[in-house]
């Protein structure tokens, strides 16, 4: 039987998830951060399963407000990272269900944009892929 996520696995599931939508609208300053921001949030408000049930959870997620990219990324690489160590331990199933989340999401955020993605959204992009497949 799967273990149970505890109050910290929930919180870092959500940091790595909204955390990855935020640093890729901190990424793209030359399109529009703010609606990529909100199309990616939509497409993890619309996840299911287990990872459904906690990023629809009403909590703050803290440590998202960064003074640079540079620092969110910090912030949030290293906990998809870890989201993703975890679920693979405790819930193996939804492991691929959190990673295709946050892809899902990426892919809304970039969208949201006019025109292509710029080298820097692309690069950021990339990064946040390699931290999800780094577990």
């Amino acid at each position: 039987m799967a273990q149970t996520l505890t109050a910290q696995d929930k919180n870092t599931l959500r940091t790595a998830a909204y955390g990855a939508v935020s640093l890729l609208a901190a990424a793209d300053a030359a399109g529009s951060p703010h609606k990529a921001a909100t199309h990616g949030s939509i497409a993890l408000a619309s996840a299911t399963g287990l990872v459904g049930h906690v990023l629809a959870e009403k909590s703050k997620v803290e440590n998202l407000d960064g003074k640079s990219v540079a620092a969110l990324a910090d912030h949030v690489l290293p906990a998809l990272t870890a989201a993703m160590a975890l679920l693979k331990k405790q819930q193996p199933a939804e492991a691929a269900n959190f990673r295709d989340t946050v892809l899902v999401a990426l892919e809304a955020a970039t969208r949201a944009r006019k025109g292509e993605p710029g080298l820097a959204l692309v690069a950021m992009s990339r990064k946040i892929t390699g931290a999800l497949d780094a577990a």
